[in-house]
C-alpha cells in the first residue's frame, strides 16, 4: 500500500472516528448525563461539604462533553485507520468493508469490553477521590494487556492455522484468550468504592449508557469507514484489473511465462 493511499485512509478514518463521535454524543448526552446528574445529586445529599465548582455543570455536560467524545472519536478513528492499512489483506480473504468491521470489532472488545468487565465504569462523582490515581493506573493497565493479548491470541491462530485449519485455529486462538484475560481478571486488585447505599438501579443504568456510547462508536465506524475504505481503495483495483490483458471475449488472457 502506497503513502499516498494510506494517507487516504488515515483521513477517512478520522473522518470516520468524528461522524461516529457525533452519534456517540448524542447517546451520551441522552442516556448518560441524566444518570451523571442522579449520581451528583445523590453524592451531594451524603457530602458533609460542598466544593465550589471550577468548571459548571452546565458547561461540562455540553461543551465538555462534546469536546471529550469528538476529540476522543476523531483520534481512535485515525489510530483505527492506520491499524487498518496494516491488517488489509493480512486477515484473511476480507474485502476492505468486512476487514474494517472485524478491526472495529476486535478494538471495542480490546479496548473497552474486555477492561470494563474487569473495572465497569463508575458515575465521576462517586468513589474516593485520594484514590483516583490508582483506579486509573489499574484500568490503562488492564487496557495494555487486552490489547497485547488481542495481539498475541491473532499471531497465535495464524501460526497455528496451517495445521489446524482456519476454523480449529481461531477456536484456539479464542480459548486461550479468554484463559488469559481469565488470570488477569483473577490476579489484578478488585476497586469497589461505591457507597453501600448508592442505588443500584441507577448504577446499572450508567453502566449500561457508558457502553451503548462505546457500541454506537465502534459499530458507526466500522460501517462508514468500511465503506470509505471501499470507495478508496477501488479505484486501484479498478485500474489493475483493466491494466490486465484481455482476450477479444472480455475474458483475462493468460500472463505468459
Amino acid at each position: 500500500m502506497n503513502s499516498a493511499t494510506v494517507r487516504s485512509l488515515l483521513v477517512r478514518g478520522m473522518l470516520a472516528g468524528l461522524a461516529a463521535g457525533l452519534l456517540a454524543l448524542l447517546v451520551a448526552y441522552l442516556l448518560g448525563e441524566p444518570q451523571v446528574d442522579a449520581a451528583i445529586a445523590f453524592e451531594d445529599a451524603h457530602a458533609h461539604e460542598h466544593e465550589a465548582e471550577v468548571v459548571s455543570r452546565a458547561v461540562q455536560s455540553t461543551a465538555g462533553l462534546a469536546t471529550g467524545v469528538l476529540v476522543y472519536g476523531v483520534a481512535l478513528g485515525g489510530i483505527a485507520a492506520l491499524a487498518y492499512c496494516f491488517a488489509l489483506g493480512r486477515a484473511g480473504r476480507f474485502g476492505p468493508r468486512a476487514t474494517a468491521l472485524l478491526l472495529s470489532g476486535a478494538a471495542f472488545a480490546a479496548v473497552y469490553l474486555v477492561p470494563f468487565l474487569k473495572y465497569p465504569a463508575n458515575p465521576p462523582s462517586v468513589g474516593d477521590p485520594d484514590s483516583i490515581g490508582k483506579r486509573t493506573a489499574l484500568y490503562f493497565l488492564m487496557i495494555a494487556l487486552s490489547v497485547l493479548l488481542t495481539i498475541a491470541a491473532v499471531i497465535l491462530g495464524k501460526r497455528l492455522a496451517p495445521r489446524l485449519g482456519a476454523w480449529y485455529a481461531t477456536v484456539a486462538a479464542l480459548a486461550a484468550f479468554a484463559v488469559a484475560v481469565g488470570l488477569a481478571y483473577a490476579f489484578l486488585p478488585a476497586v469497589n468504592e461505591l457507597p453501600a447505599d448508592f442505588p443500584a438501579l441507577l448504577l446499572w443504568k450508567f453502566r449500561v449508557s457508558a457502553l451503548a456510547v462505546q457500541l454506537v462508536l465502534w459499530t458507526v465506524f466500522g460501517l462508514l469507514f468500511g465503506e470509505l475504505a471501499e470507495r478508496a481503495t477501488r479505484p486501484r483495483q479498478t485500474a489493475a484489473a483493466a491494466a490486465s490483458p484481455r482476450n477479444t471475449d472480455g475474458t483475462a488472457a493468460p500472463t505468459p511465462n
